[in-house]
């Protein structure tokens, strides 16, 4: 089963040998990890390949001709990590990896280094960098509304935004537009039917009536 789900991964993305030891490498670095500090949920790690390689993945069609990324609370590397590996070898790629937790940026450092990825982790508040980028992306970190704000320095710089959401991704987006002015579609995720890909293509912040 995990092997078929591998060579499926492999298939949909069209991923090299090369990118697909990456990969795998990464992964077992994951494993290693997870033991020792909570990453992810233990048990999504049996469904490594789709659960999160490929759920990460798939933004790519979505931005085929995106070359910089900024993963807003990169945490486990999700979707930064499988994107850069992606990239890699593309010229002009690069993404970064923003985490505010120290323990979670040394973990993407380390898997940077160790892959030699096109990649530059920064320990800080998303919402304080000054990158520029053609896409800001985002997984499992915050609503709508507050990953909006989180966001909006980039999309200031004129980044798109491509956010990774759940089931609750429509009633998010009703309720960040109590306070945000923006243009979104919604597609479905390809690695979960519950899920949504949520695009951004412009916002701004509704001013308050006094």
């Amino acid at each position: 089963m995990f092997e078929a789900e591998q060579t499926a991964f492999q298939a949909k993305t069209r991923a090299t040998p090369e990118q697909m030891a990456d990969l795998e490498r990464f992964r077992n670095r994951l494993v290693e990890a997870n033991a020792v500090m909570n990453l992810v949920g233990p048990d999504s790690l049996p469904d490594f390949w789709n659960r999160h390689a490929w759920d990460s993945a798939q933004l790519l069609d979505h931005a085929q001709g995106a070359r910089t990324w900024a993963d807003l609370g990169a945490g486990a590397g999700f979707p930064g990590i499988i994107l850069t590996i992606l990239l890699k070898g593309r010229e002009g790629a690069h993404v970064w990896l923003i985490d505010s937790l120290g323990k979670r940026c040394r973990f993407l450092q380390e898997a940077v280094d160790a892959l030699n990825l096109p990649a530059t982790v920064i320990n800080g508040r998303a919402e304080e960098q000054t990158v520029t980028c053609d896409i800001v992306t985002a997984r499992a970190v915050a609503p709508m509304d507050k990953l909006l704000g989180y966001a909006q320095p980039y999309f200031q710089r004129g980044a798109q935004g491509l956010f990774l959401k759940g089931e609750k991704a429509e009633s998010e987006l009703i309720e960040a537009r109590k306070s945000w002015q923006l243009e979104a579609e919604l597609a479905p995720s390809q690695s979960d039917p519950r899920g949504r890909i949520v695009t951004i293509r412009s916002v701004r912040r509704v001013r308050s009536r006094s």
